[in-house]
């Protein structure tokens, strides 16, 4: 099967959450990533906690959300410092809040722990901003304790459920992926719940993969920049370049 390549991009860009989370992150490079955000228009930025009040004011005024990450990424067990983090990240003026998911004690069996540090969060975003929490699925492994973990995280009040931070040694997956997507169909009930595929995507052939996943579990109607995201900023100047081609 022959991709379209210029729809695929057209459907993928505006899902994009462009995120810079390199340990070499500068704020010459937020203005970049902030100057390709409006310029994309794609959903959000995904930004260092100490860069969101920076990408709030660049992006004052456009429909790019800012997005930080919590927890991250070693996904303890500390709550309390999540919270706090969280409410500094929300002052400052981010829209979203990505959570590690505490895997290793969720992997432990300690389900509370992981249970907890989401509602905790949860409670915090409680003025409206999204909460995505990253399960790490490559260290969880098995579909099996994907799916367990992606309906702790949808119990708790997560709004979005991510893959990966994409630090580990095996990011995002379509196995994976298929196992949360078949979490929020079974689990969220009436509530909206999306997901993030986030680490390892590369071409627009791997988008047309995640996007294709949503169509055939979710429906072909579901899949919104509320309900999906994917988290390739490696895959921006592809997306671009396949618009721009077809625009000619």
């Amino acid at each position: 099967m022959i991709l379209d390549e210029s729809a695929i991009a057209r459907r993928a860009l505006p899902l994009l959450d462009l995120t810079d989370l390199g340990d070499a992150c500068s704020e010459a490079a937020i203005d970049t990533l902030c100057r390709d955000a409006r310029a994309s228009a794609v959903a959000a930025v995904c930004v260092w906690p100490h860069y969101v009040g920076r990408s709030a004011r660049l992006l004052a005024g456009t429909p790019v959300r800012i997005a930080t990450v919590i927890n991250f990424p070693a996904g303890g067990d500390d709550i309390e410092r999540a919270v706090e983090d969280t409410a500094e990240a929300l002052a400052d003026g981010a829209h979203e809040i990505d959570l590690v998911l505490p895997y290793r004690a969720f992997l432990a069996g300690d389900f509370e722990t992981a249970r907890a540090m989401v509602a905790a969060v949860r409670e915090a975003c409680a003025g409206g901003a999204l909460l995505k929490v990253i399960l790490e699925t490559g260290a969880l492994g098995s579909p099996e304790a994907i799916e367990g973990a992606s309906r702790l995280a949808i119990a708790a009040g997560a709004d979005f459920i991510k893959t990966s931070t994409g630090k580990s040694p095996v990011s995002a997956t379509p196995e994976a992926a298929e196992a949360m997507l078949r979490a929020i169909r079974d689990h969220a009930g009436p509530r909206i719940v999306g997901l993030k595929v986030s680490g390892g995507l590369r071409t627009i052939a791997d988008a047309a993969c995640y996007l294709g996943l949503a169509d055939r579990i979710m429906g072909p109607a579901w899949v919104s920049p509320r309900t999906f995201r994917l988290g390739a900023s490696s895959l921006h100047a592809t997306l671009v370049a396949a618009v721009n081609e077809a625009a000619r």
